[in-house]
């Protein structure tokens, strides 16, 4: 009795038989999403904007023995967006989990940045997330559920030097969050989101030396003294993708290694 309850509790995170649209999944942390809902049981839609970047990433996943393919269009362009989508449909199959990863940053002092990089990054990480989630949304609502994970960040809750307008997209990528989970629950339309902390990625490796500034802080700010590893964050993605988040919904789960949980320690305090 106690093995079939164990294996009935560890079906809920099974994704067998459901299909993963992770926009811009074609490498980082997007990739390692991807592979945690693959190993779950999922088949894999990858979207791009670079078709080298696309090709390279369904060699790896069909490598690793994943069911991949992949699209090429733009997340802000709504009529590209909504042909392509209905291109998944008619050449793959309904959507049941959407994750909103693409996104971009710009880094520079708000007093210097141009208004149309600032529009930009608000158009790719949060426009876009909501043009991507009505489209899928409206096939969701006709079969009753599905998933919908946004990608948020620790700029969703602090602010920080020089990424006004990616902080600005991620905080309203959080209520955007809250306001469709609010209007779409009662079609068992789960919206929740993942914040990751700082991870160990090919962007990050140049700061990530002992001894560079920003690795120490990091380190130091963190109460797992350590960046976070890609594959940290394939778990969550699995939780908020499969049946045992059913009734979690417009919560955003910060995996931070503890960031948020803390005000920090002082600089000689080991």
């Amino acid at each position: 009795m106690a093995i079939a309850k164990k294996i009935k509790h560890m079906n809920l995170f099974s994704l067998k038989g459901k299909r993963a649209l992770v926009t811009g999944g074609t490498h980082g942390l997007g990739m390692a999403m991807a592979e945690g809902l693959a190993d779950a049981g999922a088949e894999l839609v990858i979207s791009s904007t670079t078709p080298e970047k696309l090709k390279k990433a369904l060699e790896y996943y069909k490598g690793k023995g994943y069911k991949a393919s992949g699209y090429i269009f733009d997340i802000t362009e709504e009529e590209e967006a909504a042909k392509k989508v209905q291109e998944i449909y008619n050449n793959e199959g309904p959507i049941d989990i959407l994750v909103n990863n693409a996104g971009i940053i710009k880094r520079e002092l708000a007093i210097d940045m141009k208004v149309s990089d600032f529009r930009r990054v608000i158009d790719v990480d949060l426009v876009g997330a909501f043009i991507m989630s009505q489209l899928v949304a409206r096939d969701m609502i006709e079969r009753g559920g599905g998933k919908i994970i946004n990608i948020c960040s620790m700029m969703t809750e602090l602010g920080r030097n020089s990424v006004t307008a990616y902080a600005a997209a991620k905080g309203g990528l959080k209520m955007l969050t809250q306001n469709l989970a609010t209007e779409w629950a009662k079609y068992n339309i789960q919206v929740n989101g993942i914040g990751p902390g700082y991870f160990a990625t090919s962007q990050t490796a140049p700061i990530r030396v002992d001894g560079h500034p920003f690795n120490d802080f990091i380190i130091n700010r963190t109460p797992a003294a350590r960046w976070g590893n890609p594959e940290d964050l394939a778990g969550t993605a699995v939780f908020l993708a499969s049946k045992a988040s059913d009734f979690i919904n417009g919560q955003v789960v910060y995996v931070d290694g503890g960031i948020l949980a803390t005000i920090g320690k002082p600089i000689n305090e080991k």
